[in-house]
């Protein structure tokens, strides 16, 4: 008895290869007819019934893949049985007479590790068929929940019930919001790469695609902020802890007495694994990139991507040639030369794969060579020898040294540039003298900007918003190049800019911006005092947005 007990444990904590005996069915040659008995058991399963008759199988296959010899469900049934999926019983219900009793009749139904391999093949089906989505309405209900987080701790006696809800349902978007948005990002790579996807299904809803990305992005960084916010606002009031353990508690009320304190520990550990996640998926740290912050620059950079593969697949539609296609072509014609002769010389002429020659020959070695040529399957100690030209052996060189060439004139060419670059130059200090204000003035009254003074604007307003992190309300950069620095405040007035160019209108909301020119003698004035501003309302960000 007690050999029998140890072997059965060491089975179930080392797995053979016979416990995946359910799985078997896979490999077999009648593969389609056993999962269809497979489903045809689960569907039994969830309308409560336990057993099923051959007869019972048959009726219930699709009517199109449906065998027309019942012998061949009871034989895939006997299979099953003998792979561990199903258990067979005898079927003394309808015995009637003697003849009965003897003749082979069987009752069949799930074993708890067919259950369990029809399990897993369901969760692979479901994880191989999902493209994901990225949920700008979780996004809102994660703000709903944390605001409903911050209701409850303000609170003099937190409601458990309350809490545990709050919490349970904040993961849970959560999760559904991470997991969906990894399948997204997995299946839109692989559109990027155009695996498996038709190209005129691509082509058809790019569109679509794009606006969706954009969509999505715009409500990350709106939404994505105030959820830092608001994460922010529960950590540094220390409520974070208290509703956690009352969540805990609430979780392991049922758990035996015995258990009862272990139970709690462990379930505090999962809900402060939960929040750590959700804190770590919107809330940069130090030297780490939010979750939120990747899959947003992710996202923007799927944009152009896109774009790239449609300009690729109308430039090939167009007719315009690629390597793909040189190689298809190639292909063709290799396939459809008359003989391998002609196959070496299509070869030769296609890559330039020659033999050696760094050794030249002269003319007599050559014209005995075609005259009688050497076999490849020559040895080399028995082929006959090369005779290499003298000069080659005395200077190590076959080339006939003549006059050196005449040097170039660059000059004009070197004049151009000069011209050029002093131009850039001039067209710079003046977009930089454009963008100085003397001071902090509001970005309304930026005014008029030229298509350069507007780039420049734009990089100096993106190092800017880099450093933005929630709860700041003024900010500092220097660009890329030390040349200039910017110092970004935001207002609560609620007020609009509008920077005008010549190509559209940039809007957003309004902030106080002061730009110093560190090249012109700036540098060495005294940074301004901040404006004496009240903090930015809830949801408030610097996003501006460009209207064409």
């Amino acid at each position: 008895m007690t050999s029998q007990t140890s072997s059965s444990a060491s089975r179930l904590h080392s797995p053979t290869p016979a416990d995946y005996a359910p799985f078997a069915h896979l490999t077999a040659p009648n593969v389609a007819l056993y999962r269809q008995v497979m489903r045809a058991f689960l569907a039994a399963k969830e309308r409560f019934a336990v057993h099923l008759r051959p007869e019972d199988v048959h009726a219930a296959l699709d009517a199109g893949s449906r065998p027309a010899d019942p012998e061949a469900v009871t034989q895939a049934l006997d299979k099953l049985v003998e792979w561990g999926n199903l258990r067979a019983d005898p079927d003394h219900a309808r015995v009637t007479a003697v003849e009965d009793f003897y003749r082979r009749r069987f009752i069949y139904q799930l074993t708890r590790a067919g259950e369990a391999a029809e399990a897993a093949l369901g969760t692979y089906d479901e994880v191989l068929g999902r493209r994901g989505e990225l949920q700008a309405v979780a996004l809102h209900d994660i703000v709903t929940q944390l605001r409903a987080l911050l209701v409850i701790a303000a609170e003099e006696e937190p409601d458990p019930a309350k809490t545990y809800v709050a919490l349970s349902v904040l993961t849970a978007r959560f999760t559904n919001l991470a997991d969906n948005a990894r399948a997204f990002m997995g299946s839109l790579q692989r559109t990027i790469d155009l695996h498996d996807i038709e190209v005129e299904a691509f082509l058809a809803y790019k569109d679509r695609l794009i606006q969706y990305l954009e969509r999505f992005i715009q409500d990350l960084i709106t939404l994505g902020g105030r959820i830092a916010l608001l994460i922010g606002e529960l950590e540094e009031q220390g409520r974070v802890r208290p509703l956690l353990s009352l969540a805990a508690a609430r979780e392991a009320a049922d758990a035996a007495p015995e258990d009862a304190g272990r139970a709690q520990a462990v379930a505090y550990e999962r809900w402060a694994a939960r929040w750590s996640g959700l804190a770590e998926w919107f809330v940069s740290g130090e030297g780490r990139e939010s979750q939120a912050r990747l899959l947003r620059g992710r996202a923007l950079g799927a944009i152009p991507q896109l774009l790239a593969v449609v300009r690729q697949l109308n430039e090939r539609r167009a007719g315009r040639s690629d390597r793909s296609a040189d190689f298809r072509t190639l292909a063709r014609w290799f396939a459809q030369a008359p003989d391998d002769a002609a196959r070496h010389r299509l070869w030769r002429v296609a890559f330039g794969l020659h033999s050696s020659r760094h050794l030249t020959v002269d003319a007599d070695t050559l014209a005995e060579r075609t005259a009688s040529p050497e076999p490849a399957s020559t040895p080399w100690s028995e082929a006959r020898p090369l005779r290499i030209s003298p000069q080659l052996r005395r200077t190590g060189s076959y080339e006939r040294r003549g006059k050196p060439r005449k040097v170039a004139d660059r000059g004009e060419a070197k004049r151009r540039l000069a011209e050029l670059a002093a131009r850039q130059t001039e067209e710079t200090r003046r977009a930089r003298d454009r963008l100085v204000t003397g001071g902090p003035v509001r970005l309304s009254r930026l005014g008029e900007l030229d298509p350069l003074a507007f780039q420049l604007f734009l990089r100096l307003l993106g190092d800017a918003l880099a450093t933005w992190r929630p709860g700041t309300t003024t900010i500092a950069a220097t660009s890329g190049d030390g040349s200039m620095e910017i110092r970004l405040t935001a207002l609560d007035d609620g007020a609009r800019a509008e920077v005008r160019t010549p190509e559209g209108v940039f809007s957003g909301p309004d902030h106080l911006i002061d730009i110093v020119d560190l090249t012109a003698g700036h540098g060495d004035r005294a940074a301004p005092a901040p404006v004496p501003i009240p903090a930015p309302r809830e949801g408030t960000s610097p996003r501006l947005t460009e209207d064409r």
